[in-house]
């Protein structure tokens, strides 16, 4: 690419947080559109978001990796089907050079308060280290799953030994010969535990719950493929195409689960087929209806849990003593080692963040009955700022960089509407944000997700799913392709105040 020059003011006109996935497309979206007038502020020392901060064994993705990319920036090297997070982590870092990004980011600047200058129509956003920027518009790509979810287990604090969080690994604690306990089954606790089997003395696997697991249809991307996928792009196309079939599929059967019975049987089948003990196996099957919680891609969990120096532990966990953990059945468990494979803080990911806007109204405040946004994006109130991969726009199952790549072009042609009218101000009627939640919530009540029994992290604490799109990536897609400008109100020096009269044709952006 050419040699670029970029603009580094106080006083940007877009400024987006955060350098993972999402945030890294928002910048190429702006270069591509000449935008050079953009700030990054990206809290860590590098690139990479969840890729940068998860590093325990065994991170990898569920989503095929000819999906899990940027649809304009392929990668014919990848190594497997199903990258690990070290090969992830490359591509993020290899993106940003092959864009020049690197003088739009500022590191070790974390975003500690945004605050909306209604005289100026420009944010006030300020970091840790006491920095200033008054951007034009906010872009907030800090992700959903970036705050570990510690729970408050009784007496944790007099635990003597390790203990540290699957995304905040301690690489200085050695698991050799020690006693290791994972505390969780979902992904991250589903891919670690078998990887530090046979290193550990031993490993105590404490489930909570199980999970529907099919198998991970994972193998090395061979040479040739490599080299065939650099001549002819459109055969990786292909790949790509049908990866986003196999994910999306899915889809439809958590709103019509009797749908999904080939994918149950599946994943029972895998169940049989690798735990012959039938007591082992009552442990590992869920009672609830398949789709309800996160469905899991895994072929060496089950072989792990089978180990001679490896224990299956379901009952709840009663409290923390100084060796160990004690569960409701009274039982001791020793361990020098406690991982907290507990996921993430989902239900409000803002509930600490610091943002004012319009007439002082705080984020809490407006989320005070639960996270809600338009489209995912646009929050009523909160002029001129985006977010990415807000409420209710997660994929279900398909690639989330699928759903990134609407968003950041949908934000573009915002940002232009705003230009081509002279609007300085630009905010989601909260009229049309509330009739789009309504039909959201309504759709998602049939989902399974809600109704299949069980509760999991894409339920806040009101029971509703805040999280999921309430359809497939493809209708998502459809509903950003173009924003309606009577979905939104526009001021500024030309422009004046647009309140549309009716909602009509905007609940679901088309």
């Amino acid at each position: 690419m050419a040699s670029i020059d970029p603009v580094s003011p106080a006083h940007p006109n877009v400024l987006i947080v955060g350098t993972g996935l999402a945030g890294i497309g928002m910048a190429i979206e702006l270069l591509a559109a000449g935008e050079r007038d953009f700030v990054v502020l990206e809290k860590a020392d590098g690139v990479g978001g969840v890729w940068r901060e998860n590093t325990y064994p065994g991170c990898g993705c569920d989503v095929m990796s000819m999906m899990y990319s940027y649809s304009f920036a392929p990668n014919a090297d990848w190594s497997r089907l199903y990258a690990g997070q070290p090969e992830i982590l490359d591509y993020i870092r290899r993106v940003v050079k092959d864009y020049e990004l690197e003088p739009y980011i500022r590191f070790r600047a974390e975003a500690v308060s945004y605050e909306f200058d209604a005289a100026d129509d420009r944010w006030v956003v300020r970091t840790a280290d006491g920095d200033e920027y008054r951007p034009r518009t906010v872009v907030a790509a800090h992700g959903a799953l970036h705050k570990p979810n510690i729970p408050d287990f009784e007496g944790l604090d007099s635990y003597t030994g390790s203990v540290f969080h699957s995304a905040q690994w301690d690489h200085s604690v050695d698991l050799t010969g020690k006693r290791v306990a994972v505390i969780g089954t979902g992904a991250s606790g589903m891919q670690l535990a078998p990887q530090i089997a046979g290193t550990a003395a031993h490993v105590a696997v404490f489930q909570r719950n199980p999970h529907w697991v099919l198998p991970k249809m994972d193998r090395p991307v061979s040479a040739t493929e490599q080299r065939l996928f650099k001549a002819f792009p459109r055969l990786m196309r292909i790949y790509r195409g049908g990866s986003f079939l196999m994910h999306e599929a899915p889809v439809f059967g958590y709103f019509h689960p009797p749908l999904n019975f080939l994918l149950k049987r599946l994943s029972l089948h895998h169940l049989r087929k690798q735990v012959p003990d039938p007591e082992l196996r009552a442990k590992l099957t869920p009672t609830y209806t398949f789709g309800c919680k996160r469905i899991l891609f895994s072929s060496d969990f089950y072989p792990a849990l089978q180990r001679h120096d490896v224990s299956l532990v379901t009952d709840d966990i009663a409290e923390f003593t100084e060796s160990g953990i004690r569960t409701a059945d009274g039982a001791l468990h020793e361990a020098d080692v406690v991982i907290l494979g507990t996921g993430f803080a989902t239900d409000n990911r803002c509930a600490t963040e610091h943002i004012v806007g319009r007439d002082g109204l705080t984020i809490q405040e407006a989320w005070r009955d639960g996270t809600e946004a338009y489209l995912g994006m646009t929050v009523a109130g909160f002029p001129n700022f985006f977010m990415i991969m807000g409420p209710n726009s997660g994929g279900g199952a398909v690639s989330i960089l699928f759903m990134i790549e609407a968003q950041v072009r949908y934000i573009g042609q915002c940002l232009r509407m705003m230009e081509e009218r002279g609007s300085t101000r630009f905010e989601v009627n909260d009229g049309v944000q509330r009739e789009f939640n309504r039909w959201v919530q309504r759709k998602l009540g049939r989902s399974v997700w809600v109704t299949g029994g069980c509760h999991s992290w894409f339920l806040d604490h009101t029971g509703r799913n805040r999280q999921s799109w309430p359809g497939t990536g493809t209708s998502y897609w459809r509903a950003t392709r173009h924003p309606k400008a009577a979905a939104f109100e526009l001021s500024g020096a030309v422009s004046v105040r647009q309140t549309p009269p009716t909602t009509n044709g905007l609940v679901a952006g088309g």
